[in-house]
């Protein structure tokens, strides 16, 4: 029982963290800046194929999961397949709210911009805090550096770079905000990271200690 009550607190800590990232990513979308290279790549797709952002959210990570697989032989963790269905269905979600509109002055989109960068980094840092397995990308990434021996930091620009370049030719929206991304999201994670799993280490165990004070308040009544 206290084993299913951590991993049930592990994926409402998982959803919430995919659930901030995906407003922002909605919101770097919106704000007509810029987004991330793996977006200009998304909205590229739905501006030249239709269906929907989110849905090509979902498409585009089933084929790098599947790649992923094949690159290591080995499934990866069922985290990766909830992020890659939950992201594209909040996308979607999000991107229905009729308030959530352009803004009309530079600073404005630029505002929108940096707030969702603030909440996708944050929101990264809750759904990896809650170690439930890294996103498509994530694991496609660790695929390919196992299978090349090339650093991770390398693997990942040039996954960056392919991504933006199919993204563009697609017609996907790159613009100022795309290299402020690209150049800052690191920083961005690497300063929440720490952050979202301190606290939610913290939840984890005090999460842990309730239930052995309530195994132990049973022991004494019986």
């Amino acid at each position: 029982m206290q084993k299913n009550d951590q991993l049930l607190l592990r994926l409402i800590i998982f959803t919430i963290g995919l659930l901030i990232m995906s407003l922002g990513i909605v919101l770097m979308i919106v704000s007509e800046f810029g987004v991330s290279p793996w977006d200009v790549l998304h909205v590229g797709l739905y501006y030249q194929l239709g269906l929907s952002i989110g849905t090509w959210s979902i498409l585009v990570g089933i084929t790098i999961l599947g790649s992923s697989a094949l690159l290591i032989k080995k499934w990866p963790q069922f985290g990766a397949y909830l992020n890659m269905l939950l992201i594209g269905i909040f996308i979607d979600m999000f991107m229905l709210l009729p308030f959530l509109t352009e803004p009309i002055t530079l600073l404005g989109k630029i505002g929108m911009f940096l707030f969702g960068m603030i909440l996708y980094s944050y929101g990264m840092g809750i759904y990896l805090s809650a170690k439930l397995g890294a996103g498509p990308r994530d694991s496609f990434m660790l695929a390919m550096q196992a299978k090349t021996g090339w650093k991770v930091s390398t693997v990942r620009r040039i996954m960056e770079i392919v991504v933006l370049f199919i993204g563009w030719l697609l017609g996907g929206p790159v613009f100022v905000g795309t290299l402020i991304f690209s150049v800052a999201i690191g920083t961005f994670i690497g300063f929440a990271l720490p952050q979202c799993q301190g606290l939610t280490d913290k939840i984890l165990l005090r999460k842990r200690i309730n239930n052995n004070v309530g195994k132990e308040l049973e022991r004494g009544a019986s």
